[in-house]
């Protein structure tokens, strides 16, 4: 007999309820574990993690939500039951995290049923993975993710000027990657094997900015007991990424227009001129050409710089790319911290994807590498997040008024389709559902908007 491929746990005083939720299943691919208890249930639950667990009411507490009772996975099915719901009490479960609601006794038929569509949405995730390590495969790119138009066409201009390149500019928003896109250029170019040398403009001090760049002789100012070669000598026949060109001084461009001219340079206080061969990456998260148009950026060097131009959009405008960063970085920090980490739950998918992401990037990078650290099973929750991506998830005090569980159902997925930007493929893997039940409950939305239309009318 082969494995089972879909686990369900059973938390009932009742032994009788597990056996008739065995018998019910019989020869679907299910195992059937049973606790007698809370305690020895959330115990079975973090040994074994399975896809479903089946929770008496009367073992429920009612106020810790099921999402943070049952955390460590994120397409974890959370049925409560009990002998009799009433309408409050069924809209309470669902509120708090529940994914569907039973009646004891058991109804064979409706327990199969049941059963039988979850295996199928899990099989669906399954795949659905399966097919996301494969995207992420597919469009990583020199250390980079991306799948979104825009970055598609970064990487395409990439590989068109990369063997001819010899300067190159490079501008965006901090933290969207500039120094990874100097990097592939260089990599990917005839220079592949010598130096890649970086110099952050913006860290030196104006005293010190042309001794470091060009370099000086002994005696050139106090403090200047030796000669030394600065890091234009130092990348020779490589290739140098000058990080926030826009800090550089108008003495210290004009020494820089004559290297990218002419490959010759002076050291600071010597009369003697070097010939050094190497091409150049600028990037600034400045606008040059408005600095230039003020003169504080000379127009000849911005002219020769942006021969080529590769301006990298903010994370903001490029959301297609959030699943797969997500995964990536993922992935990353789970080997790096050796944890296995197998995914992110659904409620940290929505705070992660509402987050405007001021930072881009290297804020995403920074905020998934610290909720690796933080968690401790095998998926990334909404806990582990930091407080300011948590406190963007607000909640209602209290529900006003009733509705049906069809409604609180349609009410939810407009919610998050609001989130995402109308994107309903990524709502269906949010929410661990098929696609065809987002189009399934829009659909019963949809009849049920027109019928109050008709009756108004």
């Amino acid at each position: 007999m082969s494995d089972p491929i879909y686990l369900v746990l059973v938390i009932d005083r009742d032994v009788g309820v597990a056996e008739d939720f065995g018998r019910a299943l019989l020869g679907l691919p299910v195992a059937v574990l049973r606790a007698g208890d809370r305690a020895e249930g959330m115990s079975f639950y973090r040994e074994f993690l399975p896809q479903m667990v089946l929770l008496d009411s009367e073992l429920d507490d009612g106020e810790v939500p099921l999402h943070d009772l049952f955390a460590n996975d994120s397409a974890l099915e959370v049925v409560l039951m009990t002998d009799r719901w009433t309408e409050t009490g069924a809209l309470a479960a669902v509120a708090r995290g529940a994914s569907d609601l039973l009646t004891k006794p058991l109804e064979p038929s409706k327990v199969r049923q049941f059963v039988s569509g979850l295996i199928a949405q899990a099989e669906t995730r399954r795949h659905t993975q399966e097919l996301d390590n494969e995207l992420l495969e597919a469009y990583q790119f020199q250390g980079m993710v991306g799948r979104s138009p825009r970055m598609l066409e970064v990487f395409s201009r990439i590989r068109r000027v990369a063997p001819l390149f010899q300067t190159a500019l490079i501008t965006g928003p901090t933290g969207t990657g500039k120094e990874l896109i100097a990097r592939a250029l260089h990599n990917l170019s005839p220079r592949s094997h010598e130096k890649f040398v970086v110099g952050n403009c913006s860290a030196l001090t104006e005293t010190l900015m042309e001794s470091q760049l060009f370099g000086h002789v002994k005696g050139a100012f106090t403090g200047a007991t030796l000669d030394r070669a600065g890091l234009f000598e130092y990348a020779d026949h490589g290739t140098l990424f000058l990080d926030e060109i826009g800090e550089l001084s108008l003495v210290a461009q004009a020494k820089l227009l004559r290297i990218l001219q002419n490959q010759e340079l002076q050291r600071v206080g010597s009369p003697v001129t070097r010939t050094v061969d190497v091409h150049v990456i600028a990037a600034t998260n400045r606008n040059v050409r408005e600095l230039a148009a003020k003169g504080k950026f000379r127009e000849d060097l911005f002219y020769r710089l942006s021969m080529i131009e590769i301006q990298l959009p903010p994370l903001a405008d490029r959301k297609e790319d959030l699943p797969l960063l997500q995964r990536h970085f993922l992935q990353h920090f789970s080997t790096k911290y050796g944890k296995g980490l197998k995914g992110i739950s659904r409620r940290a998918q929505i705070l992660l994807t509402r987050h405007r992401w001021p930072g881009n990037v290297r804020e995403l990078e920074n905020v998934i590498g610290n909720a690796c650290m933080m968690a401790q099973g095998k998926i990334v929750c909404d806990g582990d997040l930091p407080e300011a991506l948590r406190a963007q998830l607000v909640l209602p005090d209290k529900i006003v008024g009733f509705m049906t569980l069809e409604e609180v159902q349609s009410r939810h997925l407009e919610y998050v389709l609001k989130l995402l930007d109308g994107n309903k493929a990524r709502a269906a893997e949010v929410l661990g559902v098929s696609r065809a039940t987002i189009y399934s409950i829009l659909a019963r939305r949809f009849r049920q908007v027109n019928q109050e239309n008709n009756l108004s009318a």
